[in-house]
């Protein structure tokens, strides 16, 4: 494992590099203190000529609403952090790459789903590509290869894993440390919990007033902490308004303001022609495990550890989705009859990879369930289906059913298969 001081490189890092290369504008779009000003400028040392822009200056900021035109012009690259501040540029960037439609123009950072925000004056469509950043990854943390999502698809249930020597106590941990880099750089917990309160502090008072004009800023505290009690089961809004004695629109609003500024991730439903009893309610993670954890530390019993240990696999999951070579969505199943999946990768062909976590250290015929049930009524579209899970050992449990490690998700390398799939 790298030092915590050391910067740990970023898997994004190439997709920027590559889309600067053919795309006018990049944007780098993810929650606050995930790395997007550290990345931006790492990958601008590569870029002769190239000018940083920080809208949090406020000097800076006065300047692009002064005069948005002139503040943009500059013939190499040019970053500019924290975009959504100056909603303005926008329209000065949009004329100006319409006139000089050279690629890697304009390298741009904002912590909020910046075509969600209604002060932007207008989208660039066809002119820009948006690249999600996360919190680190377990195998940027470690220096492993994420590679479990096209591994998945390119062997199907011959995958195999080596042990990391990991048990349910050592996945907790990590759960509770999350990803961002500075929760991360802290390795006393109590240390980690102050930069968590700070964070979700700045976060309400900052990114939640951008986006929306919200009066009760308790009540969206309090929302948050009731998700993260809940995280890795479905959105039930009506619950929700009872408990904060507020309306349900409200707590839509104030649910999707969360998913706007990367709070949380909604994990739609997934259905499909052989499966129409499924529910099309979406399920709740939290971006950051390390931020549910710490929301929910003074809780006991199995249920939250096994939601976080839940959160924190299918966070990973998500990540991989973001720089993998398959092209997939992830999706959660439920049905009328009680069946569950925690996890459905989807690729573009239909085929489909179901995912069980468990916060257990062994493995039961029965915790296949969900993912026999599929199997049985998808046929041929049912690629593989893997349980997750706190113990060691890589086991079949039938045609198309593996039980595995859960630091597969780390370690496993990408790869293609016998059939030449390449994942």
């Amino acid at each position: 494992m790298r030092k915590a001081g050391d910067y740990l490189p970023r898997r994004a890092s190439e997709l920027i590099s590559e889309a600067l290369e053919d795309t006018r504008v990049v944007v780098i779009n993810g929650a606050r203190q995930v790395g997007k000003s550290t990345l931006a400028e790492v990958v601008l040392k590569r870029s002769a000529g190239a000018v940083t822009r920080f809208l949090d200056d406020p000097s800076t900021r006065a300047a692009a609403s002064e005069d948005p035109v002139r503040f943009i012009r500059h013939e190499g690259l040019m970053l500019i952090d924290e975009v959504q501040r100056v909603p303005d540029l926008w329209l000065a960037i949009k004329n100006l790459v319409d006139r000089d439609p050279r690629p890697g123009r304009f390298l741009l950072t904002g912590s909020a789903r910046l075509l969600a925000l209604s002060s932007l004056p207008d989208a660039l469509p066809g002119r820009s590509e948006t690249i999600e950043l996360w919190p680190l990854s377990q195998g940027e943390i470690d220096g492993e290869p994420d590679g479990f999502v096209d591994a998945a698809f390119a062997e199907g249930a011959e995958l195999r894993a080596v042990s990391a020597g990991l048990r349910r106590k050592d996945y907790v941990a990590r759960a509770a440390r999350g990803g961002y880099p500075e929760a991360v750089r802290r390795e006393v917990p109590r240390r980690r919990e102050r930069f968590f309160d700070g964070y979700l502090a700045d976060l309400i008072a900052r990114d939640v007033k951008q986006v929306a004009d919200i009066e009760r800023h308790g009540d969206m505290r309090r929302l948050v902490a009731l998700l993260a009690a809940q995280t890795g089961g479905l959105v039930n809004l009506s619950r929700l308004a009872s408990e904060l004695s507020i309306t349900k629109p409200t707590v839509r609003n104030y649910v999707d303001i969360l998913e706007t500024i990367y709070l949380i991730n909604l994990i739609p439903g997934w259905s499909a022609n052989a499966t129409t009893r499924a529910v099309s309610t979406p399920k709740i993670i939290f971006r950051d495990s390390g931020l549910a954890s710490y929301l929910t530390s003074g809780a006991v019993g199995d249920a939250p550890v096994g939601g976080l240990i839940e959160n924190f696999a299918l966070g990973e999951i998500a990540r991989q989705l973001t720089w993998a070579r398959t092209s997939a969505r992830l999706y959660h199943y439920r049905d009328r009859d009680q069946y569950e999946v925690d996890g459905i990768i989807e690729d573009n062909g239909g085929s489909v990879v179901g995912i069980e976590v468990k916060a257990a250290e062994t493995v039961r015929g029965n915790d296949f369930a969900g993912l026999r049930m599929l199997q049985r009524r998808l046929g041929s579209r049912f690629h593989a289906g893997f349980v997750l899970y706190c113990g060691e050992e890589s086991l079949s449990f039938g045609p198309g059913l593996t039980c595995l490690p859960i630091s597969a998700l780390w370690t496993s390398p990408a790869s293609s298969g016998p059939d030449g799939r390449i994942g």
